[in-house]
């Protein structure tokens, strides 16, 4: 009997305190009517942006042990969606994660989490660069910043980019091996606030999603992109609707967030928002064109 919902290998971390990976991909999820197994990567009592002397512990020791059981159980995982990840071991054991279960349906989304405002973050190391490199090969789906996207083609960090350039940085990402890519943060030269661009290689389709800019920043956003992302993407909307659907989700979010002046280091309150995911979407509200 098939599964009567979808279900998702989440390979991520888990902060005791904070929205970010685990803690937002699982209730995102969940909200789109989908099961979520999570995979850790590392388990954390709080999350890295705006904390201190958190302890962190790496889970990478047992990852395979959990992929092993799950495989005698002949689970046939819908999606296998990554993010943060610890090591170049790691992202060995991921790939052949993904090649053990592999079948001709299965959605693989690779978020890289790389870095941010044109630098690689703390934990990540050159050999993990490289590394993530040889695991967007097995993506269907990546979806990086734009920091992370000048990363993995080895280039400077972008900034005030022509339609023409966003075209050739979304198609040599494809080439890297995924059927769609969609690009977070891209600074252009004729808006005045970042955008989010994707392109679906089969269709050879290019796409721009503008949203409300908001003055303020908040952590874990990146990973609710990813998860509406896989979650849309599987219950068969298009690419540019499905980006759309994560932006304007988030917008909404940081709405909601930025009135409570809550302290920005806890994230944003997705929570209060969550029902917009089961609803009807609202595509009169999405800013789509095409590239």
């Amino acid at each position: 009997m098939t599964n009567p919902v979808y279900e998702i290998a989440a390979v991520h971390d888990l902060s005791g305190y904070g929205k970010c990976s685990l803690t937002v991909a699982i209730p995102v999820l969940a909200a789109m009517g989908m099961q979520v197994c999570p995979l850790p990567t590392s388990i954390l009592s709080t999350q890295t942006s705006g904390f201190k002397d958190y302890t962190f512990f790496d889970f990478t020791d047992h990852m395979e042990g959990i992929i092993n059981h799950w495989k005698s159980l002949n689970i046939k995982f819908d999606a296998i969606y990554t993010g943060f990840l610890g090591s170049s071991k790691q992202i060995d054991i991921i790939i052949n994660f993904i090649e053990k279960f592999n079948h001709e349906k299965m959605l693989v989304v690779i978020d890289p989490v790389l870095g941010d405002d044109g630098e690689l973050y703390d934990t990540i190391s050159q050999t993990i660069v490289e590394e993530m490199k040889k695991l967007v090969t097995k993506a269907t789906l990546i979806t990086p910043n734009i920091t992370e996207a000048a990363i993995l083609l080895g280039e400077n960090n972008y900034d005030k980019l022509s339609d023409k350039k966003i075209k050739s940085i979304l198609g040599s990402l494809a080439e890297m091996g995924p059927d769609m890519v969609v690009v977070t943060s891209v600074g252009t030269e004729n808006e005045l606030h970042p955008i989010v661009a994707a392109y679906d290689k089969k269709l050879n389709k290019y796409w721009k999603i503008k949203n409300e800019y908001i003055p303020v920043s908040y952590p874990g956003t990146g990973d609710i992109f990813a998860s509406i992302m896989t979650g849309c993407i599987l219950r068969g909307d298009s690419l540019s609707v499905c980006a759309a659907t994560a932006v304007e989700f988030i917008t909404e979010a940081i709405k909601e967030t930025y009135a409570h002046k809550t302290t920005p280091r806890n994230g944003i309150l997705f929570e209060k928002v969550l029902n917009m995911l089961s609803a009807p979407l609202n595509k009169n509200a999405f800013n789509i064109s095409e590239l």
